[in-house]
């Protein structure tokens, strides 16, 4: 897909969480021959009509109006997405005549919207092939859309579910034949008999160590591995992980899957529909193939007449749905990543037409406008429904970016019909965002997402009314989205990142009885929820387990794993660059005057923070060399004198302490020549500059400079101290403002403000510090730099395998994988809804789902009905149901419990 390895790593970042960099090196390798309407490479059907603008959100109307063909209008739009992908474009007829020879320097043949008779021909050229060639067709058919997947008699994939393997520790390893493993805590292991583990880290039995061994299960805690009968017996300690073995797949011809097809089966409610599709889609090829064109436009009541009666028009949130999964298919046939698709795929929107069976043929007839296609499928009634629409739409990200191209595309909200979507997002464009959010482009990189999203959905469709914001939805901005702007509204919209923002969304929602949708992705996998007033339950009507906390015992003395570095280090960076420097303006802000600090100290009272802000006060650096030096002790105490402490408390040889999954640590010996070492206590010390507003050079950046200074700066010898260490999983973390302060303490804080305040150093510069708030996509702030070097050495102190700085950023930005493919899927599922909630639609119509493209498996259920609570036999109740009050100036308790009778009679 792309000639140059030279890809940028942060326009990839979340691609790369999904697909992995062997994954991402194959596809940059790789190319691909794209064919049908709209593809880029060979271009079958030169026909341009006011059609493709309501389906293809790379064409625009000058387009059309200059008789472009298809594919030298979207080159360039596609060309602009991505630097580093050569596009090329040819206009070459690709028919039964054509020469496929050509077709060999290519590794992957993606045929759109092409009749079947040259599938079968192209599919079987593709498959006789040495390596086979991997072939993927997709259709769409008005409601309807199948995609066929042929990568060869033997593929061979090197991860079929792309899910990260877990490490669980070891209770006990059995002597015997064959050896039986328990896991730690009674935890579960998740393994299936014929699965493989791999052991390291075993103490006693030390022969499995670095050996893989295929597992029977004999329970959900517990599993064989064979003779162990002959190794020394275990002591304590020890990891197993599961190892990913390949899986080869077989596929055949689509000549051959023609008669005996093998479907995946996405909605349960309706199995026979795949099969049924199947056969009426093969009768619609025959019709192309016979008639040179699609069936009529009419109305009919049975499957069959359905779908021949909206062939000839295209649901675009259906095609973007196809696409993302044909998208994704293409990606496992060049990288071998995830298990593809064995064979075919059908969806339908049969729901969506469903209640339209009875409208007259003109409601579905072409009007010679860019909403033509959608027209032929739901009738001109409702295409005015979405055109008056009133949305509001939080967030403008990856989901967002594609909910607007499929809103622009269907018409919602357009002014001359008094629609509008509003949306609102604070952020702005990162590089990152690129891969997946296709209203940006580099032009584009720290502009606020809402309004260039609004000015990027104008270029599709000029029609819409669009006002963009830059807010969160949150109690603070209330005001601005009350319940009169809620009362307006036809549907609200989520594409949001956080659960938190979704439960209040969905509060305001259910509160003004709104429907709602929502959707979300993590990597391959993607969820959609239809919140539908008086219909089902709202978003809040469940809850998620709680994400499961690190202890802070095992944080601060006991990390087992890499994930408790890496959490460790964000702590300390929140601590020391943005908590205690916000705490510090707060506290001065709130005090202005030092001299009367010290005199309330003095009289004995109590100031929250005082101890803490006077600390860093005292200690507070002046110039660049202080900010190293300060680094440098901040590096002895992190990896040195915190180790020491809780090997003093607990000695290595003392009793069974350090036992799993708890890991003694080893103290480390400063060393500048390292570069985990240098790159510490630089970032640290840029860190500190930035906080106390200390300006520095690139020079004294370089490793001479910091060598020079850091060979002045005496470290203090350890000296032990009775400490108290927590080892109790079930203790919180201690609130810093709320600690106890002793009376040396005390006497010590007092001593430090006189002292400043004599020799003058108490100035309003220095009552001020410049809190930094963790940024992990700037590499050149050294946010990264600091977690990722921290949380190295941590790890390398405890004997635990360090992360790469692409893994750490994930984990330490909480970075969600992401992926275009189940972006372009999820939008388009819910667009679907969309129109079935401006048609008002019945409860059993509407559909959740969820998908994950990785194995494949793709689940559309019905939502949850809501749940009504009885008060009496003739009276009841849901989240959705208001008694409306409506009261004066003189209103009495008295009038409000008449006018409660009258609403309950």
């Amino acid at each position: 897909m792309a000639d140059s390895m030279d890809i940028d790593d942060s326009l990839y970042s979340r691609q790369r969480y999904v697909l992995g960099d062997s994954a991402m090196q194959k596809m940059a390798r790789s190319a691909v021959f794209l064919s049908g309407i709209g593809a880029l490479g060979v271009e079958i059907d030169f026909a341009h009509v006011f059609w493709d603008l309501g389906t293809n959100f790379f064409i625009r109307e000058e387009d059309v109006h200059s008789q472009k063909k298809r594919v030298e209008a979207v080159h360039s739009r596609v060309a602009e997405l991505n630097p580093y992908v050569q596009v090329s474009v040819s206009t070459d007829v690709l028919d039964e005549n054509t020469d496929l020879s050509f077709l060999k320097r290519y590794q992957c043949v993606v045929l759109t919207e092409t009749k079947l008779s040259l599938q079968k021909r192209i599919d079987h050229f593709c498959h006789s092939q040495q390596p086979p060639i991997k072939f993927i067709g997709c259709d769409v058919f008005g409601i309807c859309s199948r995609v066929f997947c042929d990568f060869g008699e033997a593929f061979e994939v090197s991860d079929p579910t792309g899910e990260e393997p877990k490490e669980l520790f070891i209770q006990n390893i059995s002597q015997e034949n064959p050896g039986v493993v328990t896991c730690m805590d009674s935890r579960t292991h998740g393994l299936q008999t014929g699965q493989s583990v791999c052991f390291k880290e075993i103490n006693g039995m030390s022969e499995l160590n670095g050996t893989t061994h295929q597992v029977t299960v004999l329970s959900p805690y517990s599993f064989a591995i064979g003779d162990t009968s002959s190794f020394q017996p275990y002591a304590h300690a020890g990891i197993f992980r599961l190892v990913k073995m390949p899986k080869t797949f077989t596929f055949e011809t689509m000549e051959q899957q023609l008669s005996d097809p093998r479907l995946l089966t996405p909605d349960f409610s309706k199995p026979e529909a795949p099969l049924q599709l199947h056969t009426i889609m093969l009768a619609l090829d025959a019709f192309l193939e016979q008639h040179a064109r699609l069936p009529n436009i009419g109305i009919n009541q049975e499957l069959v007449r359905s779908v021949s009666r909206c062939a000839r028009g295209c649901l675009s949130p259906l095609a973007a749905v196809v696409g993302g999964i044909a998208s994704q298919e293409v990606l496992k046939a060049l990288t071998g990543k995830f298990s593809p698709l064995q064979q075919w795929f059908y969806l339908d929107a049969i729901e969506v037409i469903q209640p339209l069976q009875s409208l007259p043929a003109e409601e579905f007839a072409p009007r010679g406008d860019r909403y033509d296609a959608l027209r032929a499928c739901i009738g001109e009634s409702l295409c005015l429904k979405l055109h008056t629409f009133q949305v509001f739409m939080v967030g403008c990200g990856a989901i967002g970016c594609e909910m607007l191209k499929n809103m622009a595309l269907m018409g919602v909200g357009l002014s001359r019909c008094s629609g509008e979507i509003c949306i609102t997002d604070p952020d702005l464009i990162e590089k990152s965002n690129l891969n997946r959010q296709f209203l940006f482009r580099p032009q584009h990189i720290r502009k606020p997402k809402s309004t260039t999203a609004a000015a990027a959905s104008l270029e599709i469709n000029p029609e819409l009314q669009i006002d963009a914001h830059l807010n969160k939805v949150c109690p603070a901005t209330e005001d601005m989205y009350s319940d009169a702007f809620f009362s307006r509204l036809n549907l609200v919209v989520t594409a949001l990142d956080n659960v938190e923002a979704r439960r209040y969304v969905d509060s305001r929602s259910v509160s003004n009885q709104k429907a709602l949708l929502d959707s979300g992705t993590m990597g391959t996998k993607g969820h959609t929820e239809i919140i539908v007033p008086y219909l089902t339950e709202s978003y809040n009507s469940h809850r998620d387990p709680p994400e499961e906390e690190i202890p802070f015992c095992t944080l601060k003395s006991f990390p087992a794993v890499i994930e408790h570095t890496i959490q460790w280090a964000r702590d300390k960076f929140e601590s020391a660059f943005s908590h205690k420097p916000s705490i510090y303006n707060m506290f001065w802000q709130t005090h202005s005057s030092a001299q009367e600090v010290l005199r309330r100290m003095m009289a004995g009272e109590s100031m929250e923070g005082s101890f803490q802000v006077i600390k860093l006060l005292s200690r507070r650096p002046t110039q660049w060399e202080h900010c190293l030096a300060l680094a440098r002790l901040k590096f002895d105490k992190y990896f040195k004198r915190k180790v020491l402490e809780p090997l003093y408390s607990f000695p290595l040889f003392s009793g069974l302490f350090w036992q799993s999954p708890k890991r003694p640590p080893s103290p480390i010996e400063f060393e500048l020549s390292d570069p985990l070492h240098f790159s510490f206590v630089v970032s640290s010390a840029r860190l500190f500059a930035g906080i106390y507003n200390i300006p520095h050079s690139e020079e004294q950046l370089s490793y001479e400079a910091v060598s020079s200074v850091l060979a002045e700066v005496e470290v203090p010898e350890y000296k032990p101290a009775e400490k108290h260490i927590e080892t109790d999983e079930t203790v919180k973390k201690p609130d810093q403002l709320q600690m106890t302060v002793s009376s040396e303490e005390e006497r010590q804080a007092i001593s430090q403000l006189q002292k400043a305040i004599s020799s003058s150093s108490v100035t309003p510069e220095r009552l001020r510090m410049t809190p930094t708030f963790f940024e992990k996509d700037d590499d050149s702030n050294g946010h990264m730099d600091f977690v990722a070097s921290a949380s190295a050495l941590r790890a390398h102190m405890y004997a635990i395998e360090a992360a790469d700085r692409l893994q750490t950023k994930r984990i330490a930005g909480k970075i969600i994988p992401a992926i275009a493919t189940s972006t372009a899927a999820v939008a388009g599922l819910v667009s679907l809804e969309l129109i079935k909630v401006a048609g008002g639609y019945g409860f059993e119509l509407f559909k959740n789902c969820f998908f994950n493209l990785a194995i494949p498996v793709m689940v559309l259920t019905e939502t949850a009905q809501v749940k009504r609570t009885q008060i009496r036999d003739d009276i009841s109740f849901s989240i959705w149901d208001r008694w409306t009050i409506f009261g004066h100036e003189d209103f009495t308790l008295s009038d409000f419990m008449n006018a409660v009778k009258v609403c309950s009679v």
